[in-house]
């Protein structure tokens, strides 16, 4: 047998034992993932229905889009998280002509951004927008309404611009239980009512259509859970 015939006998049977020896490596790598898979799979199961009536967790049926993404928002940020949640809508309408119906984006607002979910009563009695440092479009006042209430649009809002909007084109928006305390807690005091009250006037002063969740830790795992990739927004 000639040498280069030889030398290409020897790489064939090489490449041939390279092939065997590579493939068990793979098949753990399926295997987990199949795991991994069927661990979300046990975890949307094991879910379905909460145990305290006191939370709202209807919202995760609605996270049956063909796209789904949480973008958590624990700054306020003058809102950006809700135009980044919307432009990824409009993104993906451009590159996959995905229609809104397909899309399944959760806004969830915690810490400073837990702010946005007040209404524009909340942010003028309690002067939100002197104890975060914003100011007006002009500069020169403290913002007394919330930015993305939807108030302060001329003509129509869009998605990106008002969560009222965001949430009447399918979008979920998901409040920290435990900054929403706290804003009770800062009425109780300024209006001298007891906690109950509180609590009450506090939930009166949200965004309607604004879920709360024990906190927004909670609702953005629950949020990926669920099938949303994650996004830190703010």
């Amino acid at each position: 047998m000639s040498t280069p015939r030889r030398r290409f006998i020897s790489w064939l049977g090489s490449a041939s034992l390279l092939g065997v020896a590579t493939r068990p490596a793979l098949e753990p790598l399926t295997r987990r993932q199949n795991a991994a898979d069927a661990h979300r799979d046990t975890l949307r199961d094991a879910h379905a229905d909460a145990v305290e009536e006191e939370w709202d967790m209807s919202w995760t049926a609605r996270v049956s889009g063909r796209y789904k993404a949480v973008f958590d928002s624990p700054e306020l940020s003058e809102g950006v998280a809700l135009n980044r949640a919307d432009a990824w809508c409009d993104q993906y309408k451009e590159v996959y002509g995905a229609a809104r119906g397909e899309m399944s984006p959760v806004l969830v607002l915690r810490h400073s951004g837990f702010m946005l979910a007040m209404n524009d009563e909340f942010w003028t009695d309690m002067e939100v927008g002197k104890e975060l440092r914003l100011r007006d479009d002009k500069g020169r006042k403290w913002m007394r309404t919330n930015p993305v209430s939807g108030s302060s649009s001329s003509g129509t809002p869009k998605p990106g611009e008002s969560i009222p909007a965001f949430i009447a084109a399918g979008g979920i928006v998901l409040a920290c239980g435990w900054t929403f305390g706290g804003a009770a807690m800062r009425i109780a005091k300024r209006e001298k009512i007891d906690k109950a009250a509180a609590l009450t006037r506090a939930r009166a002063m949200m965004i309607p259509g604004v879920i709360l969740q024990p906190n927004g830790i909670f609702a953005a795992l629950r949020a990926q859970e669920a099938g949303c990739s994650y996004v830190l927004a703010s």
